[in-house]
C-alpha cells in the first residue's frame, strides 16, 4: 500500500467514526411531506422544486403535486418552494417528528385579487393553519421581548403592541415570508419579526414589504395591509401602510397615525396631563386608480364618490339609518356599493377597532 495512504488511513477512519458518532448523537431522522396546489384554481402543481434552504435535501413535486423528503435530521429548517411563473413560498419548520404539511398553496405572478387594492399573494388561511399546527404559538403574541416605554411617556408607536402571527410579501422576487410573529412601528416604518421557536427578534424596514396580513391578536381574524409606496397622495408616493377594509370597485382603506402630544400640565393649577402622550388616530381613505384620497366629511360629498349611483347610495343610507360620521357607517356603505359588482368578496364582516386607540 502507498506509504502516504497508509499513514493517512487512521485519520480517515477517525473522521468517519466521528461523522457516524455525530449522526448518532444529533440524531434521529424524520420525514417531511405535503402537496402543492395553485392558490386560485386549487389544481395540483407538479414540477415544483422543494428544498430545505442551506441543505442538500431536495425534491420535485410529482403525481398530484406531492413531495416527500426522507431521512432528514431533526433540526430547524426553512422549506422553500419554487416554480417558474409563481411567487416563491417559504415556511419555517422545527423538525422534531414526521411532518405532514398538508396542502401548500402557490400564487401566480399577477394573480387577480378580489379587487384593485388587495393582492392574493397574502393568504390568511396559511396563517390560521399555523395557529392550528403550532399550538405553542397560541398566546405567543403576548410576548414582548423589548423594554417598555419610558414611564413619562404614555402610549406607544406600534400599530398593535402585541405580537401577531403574520405573512409578508416582499418586493424583491415577490418572496413570501411565513411563520413569524410581527409588530409594526408606525413612526419608524419598521417591522419587528420574531421567529416562532426561539423568540429571536430581527428588524426589517417597511420599504421592503409590499403587503402583509396578520391574525389580529384580539379578534383572531385576518387583517390586510398594503404599502403606501404603491399609491400616491397628490402625485407623491406615501410612506407607511394602509389597512384594506373593503376591496372592490371603490376600496375603503384605513391608515393609523401616531401623534405625539406634549404634556400640558399646569403645576400651579394642578390641571392637565402630567405625562407626554402618543395618541393613535384612524384616518379613512378611498382608492381611485393609484390615488389615495381622504374620505370627505359631508354626506353629499360622500355620496358624490359613487357617481351615477349617488342617489341610490343616499337612499340606502337613509333607509338603514346609517351614521356616516361613524367609521362603521362608512364601512357599511362602501361594502354595499362594492357588493353590486361581480366577483366581490368581503374581507371582513364587520369593522374592527373602529375607535381611536392609545
Amino acid at each position: 500500500m502507498n506509504s502516504y495512504l497508509f499513514k493517512l488511513l487512521p485519520k480517515l477512519l477517525f473522521v468517519l467514526l466521528s461523522f457516524f458518532q455525530i449522526i448518532l448523537v444529533t440524531g434521529q431522522t424524520f420525514q417531511i411531506k405535503g402537496r402543492i396546489l395553485d392558490a386560485d384554481t386549487k389544481e395540483f402543481l407538479d414540477g415544483v422544486s422543494v428544498t430545505l434552504r442551506g441543505t442538500a435535501f431536495g425534491e420535485i413535486s410529482t403525481k398530484g403535486g406531492n413531495f416527500m423528503l426522507n431521512q432528514v435530521v431533526g433540526d430547524k429548517y426553512t422549506l422553500a418552494l419554487n416554480l417558474p411563473g409563481y411567487n416563491k413560498f417559504e415556511q419555517n419548520l422545527n423538525l422534531k417528528e414526521d411532518l405532514d404539511l398538508g396542502d401548500l398553496y402557490m400564487v401566480k405572478f399577477g394573480a387577480e385579487g378580489s379587487g384593485a387594492a388587495l393582492q392574493k399573494t397574502i393568504r390568511a388561511n396559511n396563517i390560521t393553519n399555523l395557529f392550528n399546527d403550532r399550538p405553542n404559538m397560541i398566546g405567543g403574541n403576548m410576548v414582548y421581548g423589548i423594554p417598555p416605554e419610558p414611564k413619562k411617556l404614555e402610549g406607544n408607536n406600534y400599530l398593535d403592541l402585541k405580537w401577531n402571527s403574520a405573512s409578508l410579501l416582499l418586493y424583491r422576487d415577490q418572496q413570501v415570508l411565513e411563520g413569524f410573529r410581527v409588530r409594526y412601528n408606525i413612526v419608524s416604518n419598521m417591522f419587528e419579526l420574531m421567529e416562532p421557536e426561539n423568540n429571536l427578534v430581527s428588524v426589517m424596514p417597511g420599504l421592503r414589504i409590499q403587503n402583509f396580513v396578520w391574525v389580529d391578536s384580539t379578534y383572531k381574524v385576518p387583517r390586510y395591509f398594503v404599502n403606501g409606496m404603491d399609491f400616491k397622495d397628490e402625485g407623491a408616493p406615501i410612506a407607511g401602510f394602509f389597512e384594506v377594509l373593503v376591496d372592490g370597485e371603490l376600496p375603503l382603506m384605513r391608515r393609523t397615525m401616531a401623534v405625539f402630544k406634549e404634556s400640558n400640565y399646569n403645576s400651579a393649577l394642578m390641571v392637565g396631563n402630567r405625562n407626554d402622550q402618543i395618541i393613535k388616530r384612524n384616518v379613512y381613505y378611498y382608492l381611485k386608480g393609484q390615488d389615495v384620497i381622504e374620505v370627505p366629511k359631508g354626506r353629499k360629498k360622500i355620496f358624490a364618490l359613487f357617481g351615477d349611483q349617488a342617489e341610490e347610495m343616499a337612499n340606502y343610507t337613509n333607509d338603514n339609518s346609517i351614521d356616516l360620521k361613524e367609521p362603521s357607517g362608512l364601512f357599511q356603505l362602501f361594502t354595499y356599493y362594492n357588493s353590486k359588482f361581480p366577483g366581490f368578496r368581503p374581507i371582513m364582516t364587520q369593522l374592527l377597532d373602529d375607535t381611536d386607540t392609545n
